[in-house]
C-alpha cells in the first residue's frame, strides 16, 4: 500500500475545514459574518510562493474578534525559527500549509481559544524521500474558570485521539501544558488542551487521520462552552479583568509562539499572522487579584496542572 505524503489531499481537507469552522462560528454568533481576504506572497520575493485565505469576523454579538486563516506557502530555504531545531532541513526547499484560528468572545465568562492543524514537507532530493510531518492542537484560555467547561474541553480532546492509541492524549496534553507557558511570567496561558508537532509516527495515512480528528474535534469542544457562557451577565469589573488577561495572550504570541516567528521570518502576510491579537487589551502595573475573589480563583484553581479529563484532579 502506497503511504507516500499527499499534499493536495491535505490542502483540500484544510480548505473544507476552514469553511466548516466559519459556518459553525457564524451560527453561534447569530448574525455576524466572516469577510474573506485572499492573498499571495509578495511579488518582490521571487524565492517565495503560495498564498492564503484569511477570514475575519469583527464586532459580532458573541465574538468581538474571530480569525480563521488558511495558508499554503513555499520557499527555497527555511527561516531560522524552523531550522534551528531541525538542522537537517537547512537549505531544503519546503512547503507548509495549515488552518489556524483564534477566537476572542465579547463576554468575559466565555474563554478565548486557539486551534491549528498544519502540514510541512520538503522538496525531495533525487533518490531521497521527502521529509514531512503534521502538527496542531487546541488550547483554552478562560478568564473566569468553570470546572464543567474544563472537563468537557479535555474529555473531547481525549476522545478525538482515543482511536489512535491511549498514549497520545497524555503525551499531547503534557506537550500543550509545556508549550503554552509564559516563561517570563512563570504561568500557563490557560488550561491547556492538546498540542503536537513533527508528527509522522503512524505513517502518512494514519497521521493525516489523526490531524483530521483534531481539526474535527474543535467545534464540539468549544461551542458548548460558548453557548453556556455567551449570555452570562457581566460588568466593568469582569470586562477589565478580561482585557488585563488578554495581555498575557499578546505576550505569548509575540514572544514565544513558533508559528508567529515562522510566519514573519518566512515572509508571510503580516496582517494574517497577527490576526490572533485581540482588538482591545490593557496592562496594569504589578496588578494582583483580591484574595478569595473570582479573579484570584483563576490563578489558584485553574492556572495550575490538573487532570481535567479525569474530572479535574491534581496530578
Amino acid at each position: 500500500m502506497d503511504d507516500a505524503p499527499n499534499p493536495s489531499a491535505v490542502k483540500q481537507y484544510l480548505l473544507s475545514l476552514q469553511d466548516e469552522l466559519c459556518a459553525g462560528l457564524e451560527a453561534e454568533d447569530g448574525g455576524a459574518r466572516f469577510r474573506t481576504d485572499e492573498w499571495t506572497r509578495p511579488a518582490n520575493r521571487p524565492e517565495l510562493g503560495g498564498g492564503g485565505r484569511t477570514r475575519i469576523l469583527t464586532d459580532g454579538a458573541v465574538f468581538e474578534k474571530a480569525g480563521i486563516a488558511f495558508s499554503d506557502v513555499r520557499g527555497e530555504t527555511l527561516p531560522p525559527s524552523a531550522s534551528a531545531h531541525r538542522p537537517e532541513l537547512a537549505g531544503k526547499a519546503w512547503e507548509a500549509m495549515g488552518v489556524s484560528l483564534v477566537l476572542h468572545p465579547r463576554n468575559p465568562h466565555a474563554p478565548t481559544s486557539h486551534a491549528n492543524v498544519r502540514f510541512f514537507t520538503t522538496q525531495p532530493a533525487p533518490d531521497q524521500p521527502a521529509i514531512w510531518w503534521f502538527g496542531g492542537g487546541f488550547d483554552l484560555t478562560p478568564y473566569y474558570g468553570y470546572e464543567e467547561d474544563c472537563v468537557h474541553w479535555h474529555r473531547t480532546a481525549q476522545a478525538a485521539l482515543a482511536p489512535f492509541g491511549g498514549e497520545w492524549h497524555p503525551k499531547f496534553k503534557a506537550w500543550c501544558d509545556d508549550y503554552f507557558f509564559l516563561k517570563h511570567r512563570g504561568e500557563p496561558r490557560g488550561i491547556g488542551g492538546i498540542f503536537f508537532d513533527d508528527f509522522n509516527a503512524l505513517g502518512f495515512a494514519r497521521s493525516f487521520a489523526l490531524m483530521r480528528a483534531v481539526g474535527q474535534a474543535f467545534l464540539p469542544a468549544y461551542r458548548p462552552i460558548v453557548t453556556r457562557r455567551k449570555s452570562q451577565p457581566f460588568g466593568d469589573r469582569e470586562r477589565g479583568f478580561q482585557l488585563y488577561r488578554r495581555g498575557r495572550y499578546v505576550e505569548f504570541n509575540l514572544v514565544w509562539d513558533r508559528g508567529t516567528l515562522f510566519g514573519l521570518q518566512s515572509g508571510g502576510r503580516t496582517e494574517s499572522i497577527l490576526m490572533s491579537l485581540p482588538p482591545l487589551v490593557r496592562w496594569d502595573y504589578d496588578w494582583q487579584p483580591e484574595p478569595g475573589s473570582p479573579e484570584a480563583r483563576l490563578y489558584t484553581e485553574f492556572l495550575r496542572p490538573r487532570d481535567w479529563a479525569a474530572g479535574g484532579v491534581s496530578p
